[in-house]
């Protein structure tokens, strides 16, 4: 069964010219009433001037799901990209049927008590400042960036989630240094505080060991000699042991710091102002003394 030929396919002259030239799908088998080279570029060529699949399909006589199916095949890289830019083309016909309504208006018929009176026209103003926010958004929208229709929003999250994933590649593969790095900020911030903790130990044991009298000193560094002979090793003292030569200088320096403040002290005392032996009263002021009360023993002296 052949199929019948349709009139509207010689009826609607299609001008070229507009759209690049592009190869053909190739077809296992030519047939008269299939998606020949001719009815690919007629298919093209309608699609930029309608900007509906639909339509352009029935330009051609044929039917949608062949030409998505078409669309598909082998071979199909120039096909598609000469169908993106003829609905490219039929967008910005639909943006030039929208601007014509909106200026024109659009004749709607009109009934009084369900009989046909006329028809009358009506001018969408919301329609019509879409379009001046759109196409001059330096006049009619404050410079603001137009607003994303559909298809512009389906582009934004399809780069939204490309940007997620090479973030996510980047960061998957920053991650073994970054724990490095912070395993050496841990172990760097661990060895600062066990030295903190060590040097206040160190501090306590040596103001103790201060407080012990010589003889018990004394008594300890043998313990340590004997022990250490017995072991046979040297003998090593803790850090905070200190022998008695040092713990004389220690002390003097301490009486001397405590005998150049009392020093110090002693000599600002003197420089102090000597005060008077006897402070004079206070004369009664004249306020005080007309805001006394005058009584009736008053008087009577």
């Amino acid at each position: 069964m052949t199929r019948k030929a349709d009139p509207r396919e010689t009826r609607l002259p299609v001008p070229r010219g507009e759209l690049p030239a592009f190869t053909p799908v190739p077809r296992k088998c030519e047939r008269h009433d299939g998606w020949t080279p001719e009815r690919q570029r007629g298919f093209i060529e309608a699609l930029a001037d309608t900007g509906s699949v639909e339509a352009a399909c029935r330009a051609v006589n044929m039917s949608t799901v062949g030409a998505y199916h078409l669309r598909r095949q082998e071979g199909a890289e120039e096909f598609r990209k000469a169908w993106q830019a003829a609905l490219d083309l039929g967008v910005q016909k639909i943006e030039d049927v929208a601007m014509d309504r909106a200026l024109n208006g659009v004749e709607v018929p009109y009934y009084v008590y369900g009989e046909l009176r006329g028809t009358r026209r009506i001018y969408n103003d919301r329609l019509l400042m879409f379009m001046l926010r759109n196409r001059a958004p330096e006049r009619f929208a404050e410079g603001k960036p137009k607003a994303l229709n559909a298809i512009g929003k389906m582009e934004l999250k399809r780069k939204k989630k490309q940007w997620r994933r090479e973030w996510r590649k980047e960061w998957e593969a920053a991650l073994p240094g970054r724990r490095m790095e912070e395993a050496a900020e841990a172990r760097a911030l661990i060895e600062q505080k066990l030295e903190e903790l060590r040097q206040r130990v160190l501090a306590r044991r040596a103001a103790e060991w201060r407080t012990l009298t010589p003889e018990t000193r004394a008594a300890y560094r043998r313990w340590e000699e004997l022990r250490a002979r017995d072991l046979g090793r040297a003998v090593e003292l803790p850090d905070y042991a200190e022998s008695e030569k040092a713990i004389a200088e220690a002390e003097a320096q301490e009486r001397e710091a405590r005998d150049a403040e009392q020093v110090d002290v002693r000599e600002a005392i003197l420089a102090l102002p000597p005060a008077d032996e006897e402070a004079p009263e206070a004369e009664e002021s004249e306020l005080e003394q007309c805001s006394r009360v005058r009584t009736l023993k008053d008087d009577q002296w």
